[in-house]
């Protein structure tokens, strides 16, 4: 294990040293290194379902869509924010949500960054560890990450909840947090298929709290043209999925391609 990366024990929340195939802190809990290469720190009492996170059908279709290259973009634009306003030049980063590990791969390689890729969903991080070695994948929740405090240069939440308070904790003073949240236009065109009625809504990005001093909060929009078997991914690796009825389903299932309206926010906030 990279020694830039500075974890703590999910149960008593002292340091983690590795050793071997495992990481062990003071008071002598474990944790094995699963054959995949990632690190499993999420405990019995930090789970709130048997499964949770994002199912491994869901992480699938999130891979085959993603490496079609349509969030590319967004990808990019992150990882020029953290070139930008990180107070390293090689910067160490946890992406928060990870998921299958997209985004996070593409971070380490344009940033030159130490990356940790963090996601509640065990199948999403075995998933990950495919995607880059260097990466240090760990399963654990947001809410309570087992990383010391101030010990990043940046965080990144592709989509993900916003947790002000960890992220606050986790990252040295000027670290910054790269946002993405999905704005009001977001993927319009595929809600008018699935619901009898698309309300107006005005999404933007949750408020930062006191340590968070806002650097630039940008409002992107383009477009991208999905043939039928993209668009079932797409619609696969959303929520949107389980509220769909069947007829709907089979009207989506006979649209042979659909142009979509990609609609997001990128903000960067800078710890105080």
């Amino acid at each position: 294990m990279n020694s830039v990366f500075q974890l703590v024990c999910p149960l008593c929340g002292a340091p983690l040293a590795a050793d071997g195939k495992q990481c062990v802190c003071p008071q002598k809990h474990s944790f094995d290194f699963a054959r995949q290469g990632y690190l499993h720190l999420l405990p019995v009492q930090q789970k709130h379902s048997l499964h949770p996170g994002d199912t491994k059908e869901m992480l699938m279709a999130r891979r085959r869509f993603l490496d079609k290259g349509y969030y590319e973009p967004i990808g990019q634009q992150v990882a020029d924010a953290i070139c930008r306003y990180a107070p390293s030049k090689a910067p160490v980063i946890a992406d928060i949500g990870c998921g299958e590990g997209y985004y996070t791969a593409m971070l380490r390689q344009r940033c030159h960054a130490s990356c940790i890729g963090i996601d509640i969903a065990k199948d999403g991080v075995r998933m990950a560890c495919s995607r880059d070695k260097s990466i240090l994948w760990l399963v654990a929740t947001a809410s309570s990450l087992p990383l010391q405090s101030a010990s990043l240069q940046a965080v990144t939440a592709m989509f993900s909840l916003f947790q002000p308070e960890e992220y606050a904790r986790v990252l040295q003073q000027n670290g910054i947090v790269a946002e993405v949240t999905v704005g009001s236009r977001h993927l319009t065109e595929l809600k008018e298929i699935i619901y009898d009625t698309v309300f107006p809504q005005e999404k933007h990005p949750a408020p930062c709290g006191e340590a968070f001093r806002e650097l630039q909060c940008q409002e992107q929009e383009y477009h991208i043209s999905l043939l039928n078997q993209d668009l079932q991914s797409l619609l696969m690796m959303t929520p949107h999925f389980w509220r769909i009825r069947q007829e709907r389903r089979e009207e989506l299932m006979q649209t042979t391609a659909l142009e979509l309206t990609v609609h997001y926010y990128l903000r960067v906030l800078q710890k105080k």
